[in-house]
């Protein structure tokens, strides 16, 4: 009998920055989010790496892609149409998954941070 599942690809959580603070909303920048680049470290995401944005004020989700934000600034920024599905100072989760294989997806070990949704500072 063959094993389908040690041949399948599958999608898991990749990294997540669980409640986080918007910090701006810029309509007029081209799409994207403005992540700090500490927090981006932290959370083993890079620059132009899909991601899922959940708003926890208003049960918005979307997707979109990373920018680098200046170290240190704190900075959570949704940029283009994105910045009208967030206010400032809404609490949203970052999510990235990854596609790997079935048989690694089972030990695979996500990157969770829970920076302080007030100051968006590492805890």
């Amino acid at each position: 009998m063959v094993n389908f599942a040690a041949e399948m690809q599958i999608e898991v959580l990749k990294s997540k920055i669980h409640r986080v603070k918007v910090t701006e909303a810029d309509l007029n920048y081209i799409g994207s989010i403005t992540i700090d680049e500490d927090l981006m470290e932290a959370a083993n995401l890079i620059e132009g790496e899909k991601v899922q944005i959940v708003n926890i004020n208003n049960g918005e989700r979307l997707e979109t892609y990373v920018i680098k934000g200046v170290r240190g600034s704190k900075a959570v920024c949704l940029n283009g149409p994105a910045a009208r599905r967030v206010a400032v100072g809404d609490i949203i989760i970052i999510i990235s998954y990854g596609i790997m294989d079935f048989e690694v997806a089972k030990t695979f070990k996500p990157t969770i941070i829970f920076p302080d949704e007030n100051t968006n500072s590492l805890i």
